[in-house]
């Protein structure tokens, strides 16, 4: 077959011309159709999707990588479902220092963005298709709210609980002393008042078919928040989680007492968490994914194969393997379902 030359495609899509899930080397700009595949375990790989993909962003990705010495060697098109535009991966025998890797990853993202695309580097990536687990943290992740904060505007302490919320997903005060702060200003509050809360949580966008996904290829699914058991449980049905862990909210005559029952989930909890339940599951580490939004979530994502950001806050973006900015949680597939060989 004859070679694809990036340079003379113009603006056409790469859709148009490359042939999804199957790998192409890359030299000068042409690309030759191959029979080989990446192995998971070697190298790099960046994932970029979000509009169509023309053979001009992918020149721009590639200008882009070799400024950091990083060679693509192949790419491979990939649609991870039919409900997300088609992705591109690329590939690369390169390695990074844990600091240059942070700074491609916080270039790829504003080239892609440029290109009107979301754009991830990452090692070792989890495979859909073998058993897994997910660890998500709730409010602002699998929930598009803060529990807290809407209890507080019920209650009309909004304000108030909101400013500390803030504070403490961006790092900027310990979590156990934010959590003990907020809830006391919830004291007196009613249950019935929450209930209609609890019944109709939002969802994120794609959180559901995501775990729905997940749940068919085998994955062990955990909600591990520092929000309420209240909520969490809520979550359970929809979601098909398998287990979830948050604080207790104690309540007496139906009111809250503005009090939190047992240990508090917090980002080390979180983490121990996911690494008891990998330990229980007897899976390898780059099958174990976390995704959260919070400071709180960085020690959890951390002890994750994968640490992904959703819609996160600044500095969680810029620490975490991998961010989804905007859009569908469904993309988070981008990062699963990379078309690659495992060594096993």
């Amino acid at each position: 077959m004859s070679p694809v030359s990036l340079t003379h495609l113009s603006e056409k899509t790469l859709s148009q011309v490359l042939t999804l899930t199957k790998w192409y080397q890359v030299e000068n700009a042409q690309l030759h159709l191959s029979d080989k595949a990446p192995l998971r375990q070697q190298g790099i790989f960046i994932s970029v999707f979000g509009d169509e993909l023309t053979a001009m962003s992918t020149i721009a990705l590639l200008s882009f990588a070799a400024q950091y010495k990083v060679v693509v060697s192949s790419l491979c098109l990939y649609q991870p479902d039919s409900q997300l535009p088609v992705g591109l991966v690329l590939h690369s025998d390169s390695h990074l220092s844990d600091t240059m890797m942070s700074e491609f990853r916080h270039g790829l993202r504003g080239v892609a963005a440029d290109q009107g695309l979301q754009g991830s580097c990452i090692t070792n990536p989890a495979d859909l298709k073998q058993k897994g687990l997910m660890v998500m943290d709730m409010d602002s992740t699998a929930i598009s709210i803060e529990c807290i904060d809407e209890i507080a505007r019920l209650a009309g302490v909004y304000d108030e609980v909101a400013s500390v919320t803030a504070q403490a997903m961006a790092g900027k005060l310990a979590f156990n002393d934010s959590l003990h702060q907020r809830v006391g200003k919830l004291e007196g509050v009613e249950l019935s008042l929450i209930q209609t809360l609890k019944d109709d949580l939002p969802l994120m966008p794609g959180i559901q078919t995501l775990c729905r996904i997940l749940k068919s290829h085998d994955w062990h699914l955990v909600i591990a928040s520092g929000g309420f058991t209240w909520f969490a449980e809520a979550l359970q049905k929809p979601l098909q989680l398998d287990a979830y862990y948050a604080n207790e909210l104690e309540i007496s005559d139906n009111r809250l007492t503005g009090h939190v029952i047992g240990d508090i989930v917090n980002a080390q909890r979180k983490a121990d968490i996911l690494s008891d339940i990998r330990a229980k599951l007897a899976l390898p580490k780059q099958q174990c994914v976390a995704i959260g939004d919070g400071a709180n979530d960085l020690v959890m994502m951390a002890e994750a194969g994968t640490g992904i950001a959703v819609h996160g806050k600044p500095k969680v973006v810029a620490q975490a393997d991998a961010a989804i900015c905007q859009g569908s949680l469904l993309q988070v597939l981008y990062l699963l379902a990379i078309p690659a060989k495992s060594d096993h």
